[in-house]
């Protein structure tokens, strides 16, 4: 099949580009509009306590009100507000609410809303609707911003806005620019690299013109998938699918054009020789796709909203990449027949011996001691696993230069520290009877009794009286990880205790919604990894014919994933916070999926010499030399694509391009190319049970005249 679709888009170039160029510009055209939001609530299934508690308080509280912004003033001198002061801050809040903003109804001061020490004073910010994210409110925040900025000159005082809105603008505007630095890095890191390993400019700049329209094409499909399945995109997606596009569309099309060269230098004309590398390594490609796009659909699993969504797009792009590159890299490169390689003349001759002999022949020798120190290493590092913190607060990886964030800290030097987002406890009657206000008010001391709870409110009861609202202030800040602990804790269970009889009890509020994250995330870690280990594992069953092979190799890559989860931790993580929550799923993900590319890569040519007759030993020795420059240069590009995001502000996605830059790497030169042939060795021709019996039958044949006594790699080209 592989064979006859590249002979297809090698003969047919015109007719398979003109294809993709329509279907990009359709998709440009016809697509919906990407929605991203770093919203977790919205990311969470219905079935959760916070997100029934917020549903209760839309139903019963529909005049009920957060700031969907905060005003946070102070002196510039730092001193405490004076009377003049507090006028002037109700002055200034009195003016913004003049200038009418879309979706803003209120700015308020409060004059009670003054920090103890007399240095804060707050300003609220009330929208008509109450989804901060929303892209009207989040556009009059920025303009409120500005407008503020104007009225403060000669005040002495100075104003930052904080609280969910500002918090979206500022993250929609550090995620805009992010993207825009990844893209550029990307791009430059990877024709640079082409450049040195080619020596070529054509080769340089058309993997990136081609990955370029994929990744147009990648968005179209991912924006009209998301707007059907009503799936909403975290607002990191587009730096992580700007990597994973143009990282993974390198890899294939240096697997091709790595093959491509190969027949080339055995004297094959240039269509025949593109069309051999499409058919031999398209399984291959095929084959390492597969097996991500099963382990980032495995993610639809997921109660998380937010890991579906992202399972579900990285998955759309790497099957785009994969059509790709079995027909519109195969049809370009035919159009450029051996003028890609232009001016380098490299193509046209076999390369000297080099370092690839030496760790083959090394690979084969010494495969015991191989699979030792590199096993060794790996488990040492997979140590730092048991060290892991994980970190839910989002926000906090905002760089600290945002006002949003300088205003939050400020806020909380001079407030209790859960005062900017308090909890909400729900109490509703089950028969719809009024409730008690005897009882509720004894309920007040049972919230207020709990150790970390700084204060709680009076109940604010609904006008039919059969549901009753408190406030929650912890002593904690709402994302930490104490605050996560008591309310996801000792907070629910004595609502849920003490409450009165005959009532239902919900605890809700971001803090709320993050605890019940930490579940779905737990819960899903217990699912989606084994069931994307088990899918894994088919795939390279069905690709290997074996049972055996597929088996070491997870070994292997599960390792990897230990190895540089716990690098990651003692690189990243200190005594004061944590590590992305997501960071385990995504390294398990990206370094035991695109990771096992190049185990793929490498152990397909150990199947195919072994087909071609040659001993275990014989094979791997001319897998290594074949297959590491292949696996080196694309491990280093994809690496490099990742490591590009240690380059943005946000310390999560610094997190990110480490992790899997360095497991990457750690799967490419420890797994693929050193421990991988040397366990194939040691197993021996049992790697390939119960498939393959006949090759091994061959491999046990005397070994051809020209291998018995001389180099064993004179004439083991692969016709």
């Amino acid at each position: 099949m592989f064979r006859g679709i590249g002979r297809f888009s090698v003969n047919r170039p015109w007719l398979v580009i003109v294809l993709w160029l329509v279907a990009t510009a359709a998709l440009i055209a016809l697509a919906p509009q990407l929605k991203p939001t770093n919203d977790q609530a919205e990311f969470l299934p219905s079935d959760y306590e916070s997100v029934r508690a917020a549903q209760v308080q839309q139903d019963a509280f529909p005049q009920s009100r957060q700031p969907s912004a905060i005003g946070v003033f102070q002196r510039t001198d730092g001193g405490k507000l004076t009377e003049a002061d507090k006028k002037e801050v109700g002055a200034i809040a009195a003016g913004l609410q003049d200038k009418k903003f879309e979706k803003i109804t209120e700015v308020v001061a409060d004059p009670s809303a003054v920090s103890p020490d007399g240095k804060i004073s707050l300003v609220h910010v009330f929208a008509s609707t109450k989804t901060a994210h929303d892209e009207t409110l989040v556009e009059s925040v920025k303009k409120l911003r500005t407008e503020a900025a104007e009225l403060l000159p000669d005040s002495g005082l100075k104003l930052g806005f904080t609280g969910a809105s500002a918090t979206a603008l500022d993250s929609l505007e550090a995620s805009d620019s992010t993207d825009a630095m990844v893209m550029m890095a990307t791009l430059v890191l990877i024709i640079v690299l082409l450049l040195i390993i080619f020596r070529s400019p054509v080769i340089a700049l058309m993997p990136v013109l081609i990955i370029g329209v994929v990744f147009m094409v990648t968005m179209g499909v991912i924006a009209t998938a998301s707007d059907l399945a009503g799936l909403e995109a975290p607002a990191s997606i587009s730096a992580i699918l700007i990597v994973v596009l143009f990282g993974v569309g390198t890899d294939y099309t240096l697997f091709l054009l790595f093959r491509y060269r190969e027949h080339l230098r055995e004297g094959q004309e240039p269509k025949e020789a593109l069309a051999n590398a499409a058919g031999r390594v398209g399984e291959t490609i095929a084959s390492a796709a597969g097996v991500v796009i099963a382990a980032f659909l495995s993610l639809l699993l997921s109660s998380m909203g937010m890991l579906s969504s992202m399972g579900m797009s990285l998955a759309i792009a790497v099957a785009v990449t994969l059509i790709a590159a079995l027909t519109l890299v195969p049809a370009v490169f035919s159009l450029l027949g051996t003028k890609a390689f232009w001016p380098s003349k490299a193509w046209r001759k076999q390369p000297k011996p080099g370092v690839t002999e030496r760790v083959g022949n090394f690979a084969a020798r010494k495969p015991a001691l191989i699979a030792a120190v590199s096993g060794g290493v790996l488990v040492v590092m997979a140590l730092g696993v048991l060290g892991f913190k994980a970190e839910y607060d989002t926000e906090s990886s905002l760089p600290s230069n945002l006002e949003s964030v300088q205003a939050m800290e400020e806020l909380q030097s001079g407030f209790s520290a859960g005062q900017s987002d308090p909890t909400s406890v729900f109490v509703k009657s089950t028969d719809g009877s009024p409730l008690d206000k005897g009882r509720l008010s004894a309920y007040t001391t049972e919230l207020a009794a709990i150790e970390g709870v700084d204060k709680v409110s009076p109940p604010q009861v609904n006008p039919k009286g059969d549901v009753a609202q408190y406030s929650v202030v912890l002593d904690f800040r709402p994302a930490a990880d104490e605050a996560l602990d008591l309310v996801g804790g000792e907070l629910r269970d004595t609502v849920h205790a003490k409450a009165p009889k005959g009532t239902e009890q919900y605890v809700g509020g971001s803090t709320a919604v993050l605890a019940d994250v930490q579940t779905a995330v737990n819960r899903d870690y217990k699912l989606v990894f084994p069931v994307a280990a088990a899918a894994i594992m088919l795939i390279l069953g069905l690709m290997l014919r074996s049972f055996i092979a597929p088996l070491y190799l997870m070994i292997s890559v599960g390792l990897g994933f230990g190895g540089t989860l716990g690098a990651t931790v003692w690189l990243f993580q200190d005594g004061t916070g944590g590590l992305l929550f997501m960071l385990p799923v995504i390294v398990y993900l990206f370094v035991v999926a695109i990771g096992t590319d190049y185990n793929i890569l490498m152990v397909a040519r150990l199947r195919e010499e072994i087909q071609n007759g040659r001993r275990p030993q014989d094979a791997v020795r001319l897998a290594v030399v074949q297959s590491a420059p292949t696996i080196s240069a694309a491990a280093i590009i994809l690496a490099g694509t990742f490591g590009v995001l240690m380059l943005a502000d946000n310390s999560m996605l610094k997190q990110m391009g480490f992790a899997v830059a360095f497991g990457i790497l750690l799967s490419a030169f420890v797994m693929a190319i050193l421990l991988v042939p040397a366990v194939t060795t040691l197993v021996g021709r049992a790697a390939w049970w119960p498939g393959n019996r006949n090759d091994a039958i061959a491999a046990d044949a005397p070994r051809p005249a020209d291998e018995k006594d001389g180099d064993p790699l004179v004439g083991a080209r692969t016709p």
